[in-house]
């Protein structure tokens, strides 16, 4: 607990409600992950009824919405906000890919099978963060959510670029009555469509290249230019998500819709959009996403039950967290927040270790649990002091020498 408060001690000024949401989530999914190990007789009656996975992640992407484009707003510079981002999120995940690795070849954890990918297009598929909206498996199963990350990064961009960004709560209700009537439609494309149609190495290909493209262009001066770099990083992310996703299209679409949601919350709690906005892209959202998975059904990973739940659960935290946000948080949840991301992070890494030394327990063993949770934790702290802290300085020192005049 100690460890907890002394990062936050030490770190900037947070929005302790938003670290609190993150330290919960985090917390969550791992229970998720680590459950097949230590509790997996209690997984399988529990899931069913609440899918621990998607609460977690959906709460993540709520706080995204709420932060990510506020970042972007506040710094007025394309620019600045993409070093931000890639400082940010990439140490972290280079050194963990990096770990992952080196346990790999030594033995002691397996990695996922790539089949006839080559390791190139592997590579290049991950250093996009869009591996798995690009047909290619995530070396780590968490890195998926990222995917979704980065093309709603890209759709920000766009936004902003394109003067639109104050139309989140319009994007949202688009996005989620569009998952909405593809569900009723009965859309149904196959996981990676298009990796299919066009083959998983031309795809990795033109969306690496494109996606370099729109992040110079969209940081250039030219207005131009920056129009056109938003918009074909926009269009790629949308694409990638309608169209070659591994979730079913109403669920990606759902995702989207979601963090625009947050957006749309943070412009009301900001004074810039009523209220009445945001409750009103709230109402649609949580409709149109609870109406389409009831209608998309029970399948073997997916219960309608369970989605839902977790969905509406996630919601309400989400509101609990902003009803209460003028409220004091305890260090130890905004210091669980602070190194949320080292906990999303490491864990998967943690346990592959695990399972190939030490193997999954036959009984439910809650010690175990707690023990896995009592060496994540501390883990984490030394992977945000010593490898997140440093790579977010760097960042803010180089978009402090970029920032235009």
């Amino acid at each position: 607990m100690r460890l907890l408060e002394a990062v936050t001690a030490a770190g900037p000024a947070r929005l302790g409600w938003l670290d609190a949401l993150r330290g919960i989530a985090a917390l969550v999914v791992v229970f998720d992950h680590s459950s097949y190990s230590f509790m997996a007789d209690f997984r399988r009656e529990l899931m069913p009824q609440f899918n621990t996975s998607r609460y977690g992640i959906m709460v993540f992407f709520l706080v995204s919405g709420y932060i990510i484009p506020a970042s972007l707003e506040r710094r007025g510079c394309v620019r600045t906000f993409w070093i931000g981002r890639i400082f940010r999120v990439y140490p972290l995940w280079a050194a963990v890919v990096t770990v992952l690795l080196a346990v790999s070849l030594s033995g002691l954890a397996e990695m996922r099978d790539f089949g006839q990918q080559s390791a190139a297009t592997a590579a290049v598929a991950h250093a996009t963060m869009l591996q798995e909206l690009l047909g290619t498996p995530s070396l780590l199963l968490v890195l998926w959510t990222l995917s979704y990350e980065m093309s709603f990064y890209l759709l920000v961009v766009a936004l902003f670029t394109v003067r639109l960004h104050q139309r989140s709560a319009a994007v949202a209700v688009i996005l989620a009555v569009l998952a909405a009537v593809s569900v009723t439609a009965g859309v149904v494309l196959p996981a990676s469509a298009l990796s299919g149609m066009v083959g998983t190495g031309p795809l990795i290909a033109f969306a690496s290249i494109t996606m370099a493209i729109a992040l110079c262009c969209a940081s250039a001066r030219s207005r131009v230019l920056r129009v056109f770099g938003g918009v074909s990083g926009g269009v790629l992310g949308l694409v990638l998500v309608a169209c070659n996703g591994t979730v079913p299209l109403w669920e990606g679409l759902v995702i989207l819709a979601v963090m625009f949601l947050g957006t749309a919350v943070h412009r009301a709690e900001s004074g810039r959009n009523a209220w009445r906005y945001a409750a009103g892209t709230a109402v649609v959202v949580v409709a149109c996403a609870v109406g389409s998975a009831y209608l998309y059904g029970d399948g073997n990973h997916f219960t309608r039950r369970g989605w839902i739940a977790a969905f509406l659960l996630a919601v309400l935290t989400f509101g609990a967290g902003l009803a209460l946000r003028r409220r004091r948080v305890p260090r130890m949840l905004t210091g669980l927040g602070t190194i949320s991301y080292s906990v999303y992070l490491v864990h998967p890494v943690l346990l592959a270790v695990l399972d190939s030394t030490i193997g999954r327990r036959r009984q439910d063993s809650l010690a175990l649990e707690v023990a896995f949770f009592a060496v994540l934790l501390p883990l984490c702290v030394l992977t945000h002091r010593y490898v997140e802290a440093p790579g977010q300085a760097w960042g803010h020192r180089l978009a402090q020498r970029t920032q235009p005049p």
